[in-house]
């Protein structure tokens, strides 16, 4: 078996000696070959550059530590995903490796995929997302709100990116009236976390304190910056998931728009900055709002205000007219305020008798009653005074003592009722309807 193998090499390797291939004829070739020799597969590895085409079809790459496969996952297969893939997950894949015949791409055609863990990039920004989440860098309590009519805008970014030619574009169409400063850096690479911060730092010192300026001579004041990126792979933005770039973002005097990558992408950059952008160019919209808008809104104003000014004079002109009317007929004036003087002298004169009539029948009633009412009191008084003197007379002692009974008491004239109060030999004194007489105890029954 292995000298079959030897010889049908040694035939193949002839054969390729002497034939001349076409391109197309070639690519099918090794097609075929890796159809048969290694299909299928399934490789594990972190995913990267991941792209969802309009088509539904997936498009990424599959990395490890020394190299990394293109990888297409077509729209029937992506349906069947139980979660949303993104860059920097560990994933395990199945499907068959294919050359891609129009490029010559060496790539895996994937059937299945599934999650396999996280990726060593994706695990770091994680880690560090959540640290600084804890230290209150993502807290929204800081987070500043973008200034409406910035005096200048400050720019962070490649000379040579894309990010750079469509924010100057969208600010030059929008508020050509703002100065923009550019403050240049790479942002990818080794090294680029570092340039971006000083080129933080050198916009920091463009920007506003207290109310006052305090750029350098010639040099507009930052009222806001805005750190912009086009879209790439989690390595392509790493630089954006740097520590000391996301402490100096925090450090801003101004507010700062982050328009990193692609609507999916997220950086560190992202959750520190003021306000996150979609987009390179929707950071550009954040920060300078149209000149049309303004110069349309001054127009509505102008408008609004003529129309209260023609309003306002209007009114005055009115009240101008009816003074002027007033002034030019003064004896006009003067008939209507006789008019009410002699309807305010009847007013009054009628008011004047009616209390008077009303106070005189007042007294002649009080006439007619007081003496009524006087004699009325004095016959009642009478016969409750009479009745008293009855009630008084009743209670006469005087009259129970001519009725034979007297009135005994002791020495030191305390009323004796009882014979017991009594002791033999004892002087007592009784009082009788007339007179009384002086007692001396002799027996006590």
């Amino acid at each position: 078996m292995r000298r079959a193998t030897v010889l049908a090499r040694a035939v193949l390797v002839a054969v390729l000696e002497v034939r001349t291939w076409q391109v197309g004829a070639l690519c099918r070739a090794l097609s075929d070959a890796l159809e048969a020799r290694f299909n299928p597969v399934t490789v594990q590895g972190e995913l990267t550059g991941f792209t969802r085409a309009a088509s539904g079809h997936l498009y990424f790459s599959l990395k490890d530590s020394s190299a990394q496969i293109r990888c297409v996952m077509f729209k029937r297969a992506a349906g069947m995903l139980d979660f949303s893939p993104r860059d920097g997950q560990l994933v395990e894949l199945r499907g068959r490796v294919t050359l891609y015949e129009p490029r010559g791409d060496l790539q895996l055609a994937v059937e299945s995929m599934r999650q396999a863990g996280t990726g060593a990039l994706f695990a770091q920004f994680l880690q560090l997302k959540a640290r600084l989440e804890a230290e209150g860098l993502f807290d929204p309590a800081r987070k500043r709100t973008l200034p409406l009519m910035p005096r200048g805008i400050g720019i962070v970014t490649s000379l040579g990116a894309a990010a750079l030619r469509d924010v100057v574009t969208t600010l030059r169409r929008r508020a050509p009236h703002i100065p923009v400063v550019v403050s240049a850096a790479p942002v990818q690479g080794a090294g680029a976390a570092g340039e971006l911060v000083q080129a933080l730092s050198r916009l920091y010192a463009l920007a506003p304190q207290d109310a006052v300026p305090r750029s350098p001579v010639g040099a507009p004041p930052v009222d806001v910056i805005v750190l912009v990126r086009g879209g790439g792979s989690i390595e392509d933005l790493w630089a954006f998931n740097d520590e000391s770039l996301a402490r100096t973002i925090s450090r801003s005097p101004v507010p700062v728009v982050s328009g990193v990558g692609h609507e999916t992408d997220f950086t560190i950059a992202d959750f520190v900055a003021d306000v996150r952008a979609s987009t390179p160019t929707a950071a550009a919209e954040m920060v300078a709002t149209a000149r049309a808008a303004w110069l349309d809104a001054l127009a509505n104003a102008d408008t609004r205000l003529r129309d209260r000014v023609w309003r306002r004079l209007d009114m005055h002109n009115q009240a101008v007219d009816a003074l002027a009317a007033r002034l030019g007929r003064p004896s006009a004036l003067a008939q209507t305020q006789r008019f009410t003087l002699l309807a305010l002298a009847r007013r009054m004169q009628r008011a004047a008798g009616y209390t008077l009539g009303l106070r005189d029948s007042q007294l002649r009633r009080l006439q007619v009653q007081v003496p009524v009412q006087a004699v009325r009191g004095l016959e009642t008084r009478r016969a409750r005074l009479a009745r008293a003197q009855a009630q008084l007379a009743l209670l006469d002692p005087t009259l129970v003592l001519k009725r034979g009974y007297a009135w005994i008491v002791d020495e030191k004239g305390r009323t004796i009722t009882a014979a017991a109060q009594t002791q033999p030999g004892q002087q007592l004194h009784a009082t009788l309807a007339s007179g009384g007489l002086d007692l001396l105890v002799q027996k006590r029954d």
